[in-house]
């Protein structure tokens, strides 16, 4: 426990490039900053920058990286903060690999965040679907690549159906319901 009586926690985001695993995060981890949480977010493309350089995307090397990604949680979460993990993480073994370290010591919180492949590509500013699709780019999630749907999150979004801020409030209120983030106190 921490010195506000809570435990720390791992929120992990999974779902396609494009999806908004990002952009969720991006507005959830202020949320939780507000109501005192100590925060600690580790996103897929900085991980792959700094603490995975040099893997590639072969099934070894992603999930090499999500193992990665999986320990630092966990030691983050052992020390009580609200870690907020946004990786494509493909695979289901990988994940449950993850969330068995991070229960070692609090909550891994699942979001599938949920867009079709369609969707993804007619959001890709970088336009990686499009090279993905011509066979350009190999192994790319989604496309040439699998994605392997979460069996059972604690939570699935739908961002082609939820805005951003709607899904981020979702999120949040799941953490309440959880019991993992103090709720809202009216003024």
């Amino acid at each position: 426990m921490t010195e506000n009586g809570r435990g720390g926690f791992t929120l992990w985001f999974t779902g396609l490039s494009g999806a908004g695993k990002t952009t969720i995060a991006e507005l959830v981890r202020p949320e939780l900053e507000r109501r005192g949480l100590l925060v600690e977010w580790l996103d897929g493309d900085e991980v792959r920058e700094h603490l995975s350089k040099g893997l590639g995307f072969s099934k070894a090397d992603r999930d090499t990286n999500i193992d990665r990604i999986g320990w630092v949680a966990s030691r983050l979460t052992r020390h009580g903060a609200a870690v907020i993990c946004s990786a494509i993480s493909p695979y289901e073994e990988a994940r449950r690999k993850a969330r068995a370290m991070v229960e070692e010591h609090g909550a891994f919180v699942e979001v599938f965040v949920d867009a079709s492949v369609e969707e993804c590509a007619r959001r890709d500013v970088k336009g990686l679907y499009e090279k993905a699709f011509k066979g350009e780019i190999k192994e790319f999630t989604g496309v040439s690549d699998p994605y392997e749907e979460p069996v059972s999150p604690e939570l699935v979004v739908d961002t082609e159906e939820q805005s951003a801020e709607e899904c981020a409030q979702l999120v949040v209120a799941k953490l309440e319901e959880l019991g993992l983030v103090p709720a809202e106190v009216a003024a």
